[in-house]
């Protein structure tokens, strides 16, 4: 049966790296289909994520690719298994594919880094005022979609409090946090459970000052997500208005990296980050 649902986000990944290793080893899909005993066509719905890959057809091909790194064999296996399943995402109905591919990485990841320059980032929202964001949407949403939405903010913020929870860097502008979203007690309210979350292991958060001046984030805000398996590699995330760019190359994945790395250098260190956003709180 065909599948009607888009793969997930894993199970192309591991078809990527099917494609891959098999033209590494330079292997033809037709010698490929013969070792496994099967139809051409089928290594190429797999490469494609149309189809999955079965645990010992995924051992047969990396023995026939010449995988000979067990810890990488495993942390394939470990994909595999992984990209059967979408998670809590699967209920997420009709949403962009692109953003359910963001909270995919979001609820996988080991490391986020996230650079946010206008708004308190979505991990870090208190529900008031991710209302207030989804309010001031254009698309004039009703009361009850913004409701969901707000319940799928609230719902994405879960894994902060799992019990190994993925480390999280985020650096702040000082325009979010003086940017009046929802009034002076939602951000409040806000401003506050900031400060609750910086106080929590393993969270950072950085504020970046008026006064720091030209920096490497003036281009606009990115999350960069780190993995528990060598099998899956950075990717960068750019929310845009109507889905979100994700990025996977190694050069663009590099640069947004050491672009982090330089605004974490230009922000305030997590102490003063906070001092900051005290005074913030004292001048609302």
């Amino acid at each position: 049966m065909t599948e009607t649902r888009p793969p997930s986000v894993r199970r192309r990944r591991l078809a990527i790296l099917l494609g891959n290793l098999r033209e590494a080893a330079g292997i033809s899909p037709d010698a490929a289909a013969e070792h496994l005993g099967c139809h051409r066509s089928k290594i190429s719905r797999l490469e494609n994520a149309k189809l999955g890959v079965s645990l010992s057809e995924l051992r047969d091909l990396l023995a026939l690719y010449g995988v000979e790194d067990q810890s990488y064999v495993e942390s394939l296996v470990q994909l595999a298994r992984e990209a059967r399943h979408r998670g809590w995402t699967r209920h997420l109905g009709a949403m962009n594919p692109s953003f359910v591919d963001e909270i995919d990485h979001e609820q996988t990841a080991s490391y986020i880094r996230t650079y946010q320059p206008h708004v308190i980032a979505g991990l870090f929202q208190t529900s008031d005022y991710a209302r207030a964001i989804y309010k001031a949407n254009p698309e004039a949403l009703d009361a009850k979609r913004a409701d969901e939405l707000v319940e799928l903010r609230m719902q994405r913020q879960e894994v902060l409090h799992r019990d190994e929870p993925p480390r999280v860097s985020l650096i702040v502008g000082e325009t979010a946090l003086r940017n009046s979203i929802g009034g002076r007690e939602v951000m409040k309210g806000q401003l506050e459970h900031l400060l609750s979350l910086s106080e929590r292991q393993p969270v950072e958060i950085q504020a970046l000052p008026f006064a720091t001046g030209a920096h490497a984030g003036l281009t606009g805000a990115f999350v960069i997500y780190t993995f528990p398996t060598p099998a899956y590699t950075d990717v960068v995330c750019i929310e845009h208005l109507t889905g979100t760019l994700h990025l996977e190359i190694e050069e663009e994945v590099g640069a947004y990296t050491l672009a982090y790395d330089s605004l974490r250098s230009s922000a305030l260190p997590a102490r003063a980050s906070r001092d900051l956003i005290h005074q913030v709180l004292h001048d609302l």
